[in-house]
């Protein structure tokens, strides 16, 4: 994969359900059915999928492939496809899709993919991660990291196949639970549309001729550490400083991954040893200067769509629970129970602040949760905005309230999207952006 020298096509799951409604707009090649076109139910049925169309009847389309009769103008619609799934932002919408489609059964389920080339690809995610009227340098900055963290999944999933190897992300003692989300939940496709990898709405989202120059411009562009593809990770808001790979995901260290405070200096009056939880408290309770922290609308409009531009206390954020509902939360959440709540003691920090290791203490039961998303699952009805923060317990009278008072928006590995727009609209260009999250990373094109 490090040596590419044409352009890769991809598999991207789409929508999983026990049924799907898809509308092919144009002709698409259905096998030995030939073509077809219009509104389709597909639907699970004895362990195969039955598609339907009121007046004709496919009884065995798992695995089948529709391939658009005219490439550059066919395009199938997908409806009802969730986006930010278990976010608090999730939704329902129609999309549309330009490539092949394919349908597949996953356990006892449909899932739809869409098959495409990298660069078609990546004209959608830019418009779906951000706004497609960003700043010239943001957008080539996205474009870059994009393809390259795709393509550094393809890899892994290709060295994972190759070696057989049983994997883990999942590790269970008898008082902690240690888990990471990460994109080999995907067997049967290289990644899915949604925020779990980045997201691609097709050409729901309206590009604009300039996204599609700088898709061109950076064509086949991606930044390489040692020789190889970088797994160039990003999310909304840092807080101020950016987390480590291993303490999100595997434990596996990316030198070009590294902490970096996002500022052109380290801010005043702050210790950014944020291991520390008297450290972390002080720089979460307060407000250093960064990149991302930033209330500009303009800049914010480049990189929030309508949907995150709801989320609007991101760099510094708080949410409380009384007693009786934290329990409740946590026990639905983890499907552990606690009991009632008495205390969350974060154990261990990353670079960022990130709580690694967060102890849940419980009348029933006292456990270690980790990594940092699971923290965020256990904590909120969808996901905190991040784990860096710090835990206030305050009562009155027999009513007992807790506090999470916390920084960012994302995991914090790699680009701050934010920081990054602010970078842009500062005058630093796509290269002096990337250099600034991801040190010591060359640019290179690989095809």
């Amino acid at each position: 994969m490090s040596n590419l020298k044409s352009v890769p096509e991809i598999e991207v799951g789409i929508l999983s359900a026990k049924e799907i409604h898809f509308t092919l707009n144009t002709n698409f090649y259905a096998g030995s059915y030939g073509l077809i076109k219009g509104d389709w139910k597909a639907t699970f049925l004895y362990g195969t999928i039955v598609l339907d169309n009121g007046e004709q009847k496919i009884d065995d389309a798992a695995g089948m492939l529709f391939t658009p009769d005219v490439k550059n103008d066919s395009s199938f619609t997908v409806h009802s496809v969730i986006i930010g799934v278990d976010f608090h932002w999730q939704r329902n919408e129609d999309q549309v899709f330009r490539g092949k489609l394919r349908l597949i059964v996953e356990e006892d389920r449909i899932t739809l993919i869409n098959i495409l080339s990298v660069e078609e690809y990546l004209i959608s995610v830019i418009s779906s991660e951000m706004s497609a009227g960003s700043s010239v340098e943001l957008l080539k900055a996205h474009a870059v990291i994009s393809r390259g963290w795709l393509l550094a999944q393809i890899e892994k999933r290709n060295t994972l196949n190759a070696d057989k190897a049983v994997y883990s992300s999942y590790f269970r003692t008898g008082d902690e639970i240690v888990r990471w989300y990460d994109r080999e939940d995907h067997n049967h496709y290289d990644v899915c549309a949604d925020d779990h990898c980045q997201r691609y709405q097709g050409i729901t989202r309206a590009s604009s001729p300039l996204v599609t120059k700088v898709i061109e411009e950076t064509f086949g562009e991606v930044l390489t550490f040692d020789g190889k593809i970088c797994d160039t990770r990003f999310y909304k808001c840092c807080g101020g400083v950016t987390e480590l790979f291993e303490n999100v995901w595997e434990p596996l260290n990316h030198p070009y991954l590294e902490s970096i405070i996002d500022n052109i200096s380290t801010p005043a009056d702050f210790n950014t040893d944020l291991t520390s939880n008297e450290n972390a408290k002080a720089w979460i309770e307060g407000s250093p200067d960064a990149f991302c922290n930033t209330s500009d609308k303009k800049i914010l409009s480049q990189v929030l769509n309508d949907y995150d531009q709801e989320t609007v206390d991101f760099y510094r954020w708080k949410v409380s629970y009384g007693q009786e509902e934290l329990s409740k939360l946590v026990k639905n959440r983890t499907c552990i129970d606690f009991g009632t709540i008495i205390n969350l003691i974060p154990l261990e920090r990353g670079a960022s602040g990130r709580i690694k290791r967060l102890k849940i203490e419980g009348t029933k039961k006292s456990m270690v949760i980790g990594k940092e998303l699971e923290i965020r699952k256990a904590l909120s009805v969808s996901h905190l905005y991040s784990s860096c923060f710090v835990v206030y317990k305050q009562q009155d009278g027999e009513s007992v309230y807790f506090t999470l008072v916390g920084a960012g928006w994302g995991h914090g590995v790699g680009l701050c999207q934010i920081g990054a727009a602010v970078m842009g609209s500062k005058g630093y260009d796509y290269r002096q952006i990337l250099s600034h999250y991801f040190r010591g990373a060359i640019l290179e094109r690989k095809y």
